[in-house]
């Protein structure tokens, strides 16, 4: 008895070797598939249109618009290994007032365990230069990019946020008190114009990596968007000062508040 008993023992310590062993033996090949979630948030609470939050400045907001283009994305590996997304497979509308658009999917990804990632705010100067047939989708200036295209500036705006606010001075035009922040800005076509393409790199807060395989189902990275920090870091915005923004040099401010509105909290695997 005494024997079996050792010898169970020793089946038992082989058998998790072996399993130990396939387990680091395990071949990472194919391509899967990684899934973003943008969950826009106001500070620590979700953002609702309508609903009333205070910026760093103390001034109180309603928000009815919230759109922005996230493009040239560049996915990162535990060890530091990067797949750089096709460029016209590689931008995004995303509008608070469409939840679709706040998921989006990144296909042919090489298997591997990613725990980060690098993505432009906006539209870069080649594409927002290109010949309007390469510019399709999202990008089209009449459909998918209606109402996010300067016509008159040849340019995208990259981020767009618009609401009411009682600090806003009384705006007839806009027939109310309203704010407007519309960021565009390349860096220009035929003269020098200010360059407000952000570019940010983000890691894992958390949790384990994403786990990219090609039999299994992608992983889903849950992205927190602050649009609060528009309006702060490094810049606190007053609203009765600066109640818009769209193409001049106060863009530049702006711009430099969002471009750390991103938090990429964790991973969820399949």
């Amino acid at each position: 008895m005494r024997n079996q008993f050792f010898g169970f023992i020793a089946l038992f310590v082989l058998a998790l070797a072996i399993s130990s062993c396939k387990k680091d033996d395990e071949v990472i090949d194919g391509f899967g598939s990684v899934e973003f979630e943008f969950d826009h948030r106001a500070g620590d609470l979700p953002l609702n249109f309508g609903a009333t939050y205070t910026t760093a400045n103390g001034d109180e907001v309603k928000f009815t618009t919230f759109n922005y283009f996230v493009s040239n994305f560049v996915l990162i590996q535990d060890d530091g290994t990067e797949y750089i997304v096709p460029k016209d497979e590689s931008y995004f509308l995303i509008k608070h007032s469409d939840p679709d658009s706040r998921e989006i999917k990144i296909d042919n990804v090489p298997a591997g365990n990613y725990t980060g990632v690098r993505f432009t705010i906006g539209v870069d100067s080649a594409k927002s230069v290109s010949p309007a047939a390469e510019r399709t989708g999202v990008l089209d200036p009449a459909i998918g990019a209606s109402g996010m295209y300067w016509s008159w500036n040849a340019g995208y705006i990259f981020v767009k946020v618009e609401g009411e606010s009682p600090q806003a001075p009384d705006n007839p035009a806009l027939g109310g008190r309203f704010f407007q922040y519309h960021t565009g800005l390349f860096g220009g076509l035929n003269s020098p114009t200010l360059n407000n393409v952000k570019t940010v790199q983000l890691s894992l807060h958390h949790g384990d990596s994403a786990t990219v395989r090609k039999d299994k189902s992608a992983p889903h990275f849950h992205m927190l968007v602050d649009i609060l920090e528009m309006f702060t870091n490094p810049t606190n915005i007053s609203i009765a000062t600066t109640p818009t923004s769209h193409a001049g040099p106060y863009s530049a401010t702006v711009a430099e508040n969002y471009k750390d509105m991103f938090t990429l909290d964790h991973v969820h695997n399949p």
